[in-house]
């Protein structure tokens, strides 16, 4: 397949027309299962250029310090092998290290077998419900529900429904103008008063009359063929409760985070989620994209809306909430590399420590509820993969102030050890993700993979002790922590 292109314009044209046949067409869109290799052309930021020249200086110092001072390593090691609490921290942080290693091979020997479904014929395809809930997305939504309606799906099975949440700028205004556009092809509802998107997604579930529910985020875009990819699980596998859409950064030219993030989210999806895809455990359908069995949704619906954690309604993580509560009935979860989705993600450090710590909290909270049902016989086929899985995150968990605690004893006691280390560290395990994004798409991008390990090892490793202690919060940080 020839390198192709596709720019940041054709997402954000000024004019008010529909989304153009050659936006959604753009090479960004044309994936495939036969080759993913994209290039995407950027424009020159010496910004980002520096940025990058700077992060491999100092992965590079890094490891020449590592070399220099490996006397004062053994010296370190041999003390904290001698300590009370060295030895036994040693053996742990071992044994959970090579767990981590096997999970990471099994992994990766799961990601080497997983082939995307394709498409169903039009006569096959199940009677879909889009939901768009929004708030506050201003002429995002326009774009989102355009795109949405010019998908690649029998008309007469498709019905569009967008929910404004009570948004205080012009999301009900653009709401209005692609009802005044598409006509009927589009429902629009308005909440008397923001309560949140579960409450809106639970407006769609009751009002949908589909076969297969599928979740839009209203900053999203999604190409011609994504509906049809994402559904089609459902047609050829009975046992399918769920599937999560392949969720890139729609926004990379815009500023260095999501440049960042793009390689990030790569790795989470193309990677880990085709790994989960295979043992029909994955974790989460990301709010970005996600399908729904209609039976499996109502089956649980009254218990996620009515949700709580210790003693409060749960209003965020609805995605992770909805996913743990079908894989508990016995359904298998999917992921579609071929459903793909952009979508925008925080441009600013401060928005993007809010996501994460919402995904965190979530993480937490959906943790607990799968220990409930994860060693049970819920499900008649095999339950080493999702066991498994969660396994893999009880330890990260388990394991955050331990770790935590041991990384500010390492920093007062041997500063320049912990700094060289780390650094070393992050070149070394950042590697696999610079090279998988090269090989699915640039490696002028795949860098990006060195400069956000940095960057999140330094100013957001807060964020997991922080979610754990805050667990029970609520909100989505609209108004702080």
């Amino acid at each position: 397949m020839k390198s192709e292109t596709i720019i940041s314009e054709q997402f954000y044209a000024n004019s008010s027309s529909a989304i153009s046949e050659k936006t959604l067409n753009g090479s960004f869109f044309r994936t495939n299962e036969k080759s993913q290799k994209v290039h995407v052309e950027r424009p020159t930021s010496p910004f980002g250029l520096a940025v990058l020249i700077a992060t491999f200086l100092l992965l590079i110092a890094g490891v020449f310090m590592v070399i220099q001072l490996q006397d004062d390593f053994e010296q370190f090691h041999f003390e904290r092998i001698a300590s009370t609490w060295g030895l036994p921290f040693l053996i742990i942080t071992t044994i959970l290290f090579f767990y981590q290693v096997g999970v990471f091979l099994y992994s990766s020997y799961l990601y080497l077998r997983y082939k995307a479904i394709p498409s169903v014929s039009d006569d096959l395809l199940p009677t879909c419900t889009i939901i768009v809930p929004a708030y506050n997305e201003g002429k995002l939504v326009w774009d989102t529900l355009l795109s949405l309606a010019e998908s690649d799906y029998p008309a007469e099975k498709l019905q569009l429904l967008a929910i404004d949440d009570g948004s205080k700028d012009d999301t009900w205004y653009w709401m209005q103008e692609a009802k005044a556009k598409l006509g009927d092809r589009v429902t629009i509802f308005q909440q008397p008063k923001n309560q949140g998107k579960r409450q809106a997604l639970y407006r769609g579930f009751k009002l949908g009359t589909g076969e297969i529910f599928v979740t839009v985020d209203s900053d999203s875009i999604v190409k011609k063929d994504t509906l049809r990819n994402l559904v089609s699980p459902f047609v050829v596998n009975k046992k399918c409760g769920a599937v999560a859409g392949n969720v890139q950064v729609l926004n990379n030219k815009k500023a260095i985070l999501p440049k960042m993030l793009n390689v990030s989210f790569v790795m989470s999806f193309e990677f880990q989620r085709s790994a989960e895809s295979q043992l029909g455990s994955v974790l989460c359908t990301p709010g970005a994209l996600a399908a729904y069995k209609r039976d499996a949704v109502f089956n649980c619906l009254p218990e996620w809306i009515n949700q709580t954690f210790m003693g409060q309604p749960s209003d965020i993580g609805e995605d992770r909430a909805l996913t743990n509560m079908i894989l508990k009935q016995g359904f298998e979860v999917k992921f579609q590399r071929n459903a793909v989705v952009l979508t925008n993600v925080p441009e600013e450090y401060k928005g993007l420590y809010k996501m994460f710590i919402r995904w965190a909290r979530s993480n937490v909270r959906e943790n607990l509820m799968m220990a409930k049902y994860v060693f049970t016989d819920f499900r008649k086929e095999s339950k080493f993969g999702a066991r498994m899985l969660f396994l893999n995150q009880f330890f990260k968990i388990a394991m955050t102030y331990p770790f935590l605690l041991f990384m500010f004893y390492f920093i007062a006691v041997h500063p320049v050890l912990f700094l060289s280390s780390t650094l070393m560290a992050i070149l070394i395990f950042s590697s696999f993700s610079m090279l998988f994004y090269a090989k699915r798409y640039t490696l002028s991008e795949s860098f990006w993979a060195y400069s956000y390990s940095v960057f999140y090892t330094f100013s957001l490793f807060w964020i997991a002790p922080y979610a754990i202690a805050t667990a029970n919060k609520k909100g989505w940080l609209t108004r702080g922590l």
